[in-house]
């Protein structure tokens, strides 16, 4: 959804632009082409491999873009020390990158063979593999019906530890057998693989993405300057959820009951909602970039400075 972020967000010559996943660089690319000359942008992405990657299609820009090592929830921890205070906008695309999907030993598809890890750095926390070993059959269940919003979630669970207790299940192609094993209908062709749920939902748990999500919104609201944007791409609907109620809040004016002839609280909105209903990829996108169906924009604009208690 590049245009629609180049609008949306608005880069503009000697602004100062944070993309926290910046996975291969391609949004960090046209921000800094947008507010050249002196445009200065920061990238933030969780994974070595992807920094690796976006610092070398990046080096034309030479300083202008920063890079660093980092989830997009500690962004004031990275601003602070590169000496760096207001921002004039704010990327996040969240989820998976194609990067990661189409790499094997990663272990985010359930398409390719590769060992069930799932981390974005693969040198924090629990693997998926480790999840899967270790987690109980009720902790297992509320991850899949939680965060991947699985109708067989305790099926599923159950029989992950049965299968476990004879058999360790450490790979991609393992996990997906299993599932369509057990879900009714699994094996037959679908047009979504009956693992899907389970495999976003695994990937949520081990990165912590809803928690980030939480943290990085709140953390990239009071980090803009007033007038300035944050967009957010997402990509399934309790990561739209999340922004959705998050704008709304910041957006929400006067509290008090509708008795009140008068405003009693002197809550004023801090953020202007830029986008009153989702924005989608067109069909020719979607057409290149079949990825881009689920893609959803929300962005908004702040106006104030000014913290209301209840935010």
């Amino acid at each position: 959804m590049a245009n629609e972020v180049l609008h949306y967000l608005e880069p503009q010559r000697g602004g100062i632009y944070l993309d926290g996943t910046l996975g291969g660089g391609g949004h960090a690319r046209l921000i800094l082409e947008a507010s050249a000359p002196d445009g200065i942008l920061v990238g933030l992405d969780r994974d070595a491999a992807a920094l690796a990657a976006a610092q070398a299609g990046l080096v034309a820009f030479g300083g202008r873009a920063i890079l660093r090592q980092g989830n997009f929830a500690d962004m004031a921890v990275h601003l602070d020390q590169l000496g760096i205070g207001r921002l004039d906008g704010i990327l996040l695309d969240l989820g998976v990158s194609s990067h990661q999907l189409d790499t094997p030993d990663r272990g985010f598809s359930f398409r390719e063979e590769g060992p069930l890890d799932m981390r974005m750095n693969p040198s924090e926390g629990l693997s998926a593999a480790t999840v899967i070993a270790e987690a109980g059959a009720d902790d297992l269940k509320r991850i899949f019906r939680e965060y991947g919003e699985e109708r067989w979630a305790g099926k599923i669970a159950r029989e992950i530890v049965s299968t476990r207790s004879r058999q360790p299940i450490v790979t991609t192609f393992q996990l997906a057998e299993l599932v369509s094993r057990v879900v009714p209908g699994g094996r037959v062709p679908q047009r979504i693989h009956p693992a899907t749920r389970v495999f976003q939902a695994l990937r949520i748990h081990v990165n912590g993405e809803l928690d980030s999500l939480q943290a990085g919104l709140d953390a990239g609201w009071r980090r803009l300057k007033v007038g300035g944007r944050l967009v957010v791409i997402s990509f399934h609907s309790l990561e739209d959820r999340i922004v959705k109620q998050a704008f709304r809040t910041l957006a929400t004016g006067c509290i008090c009951p509708p008795r009140l002839a008068v405003c009693a609280c002197g809550q004023q909105p801090i953020v202007r909602v830029m986008t009153r209903r989702a924005v989608r990829a067109d069909d020719n996108e979607v057409k290149h970039n079949p990825r881009a169906r689920s893609a959803v924009l929300r962005a908004m604009e702040k106006l104030t400075e000014e913290d209301n208690e209840n935010v």
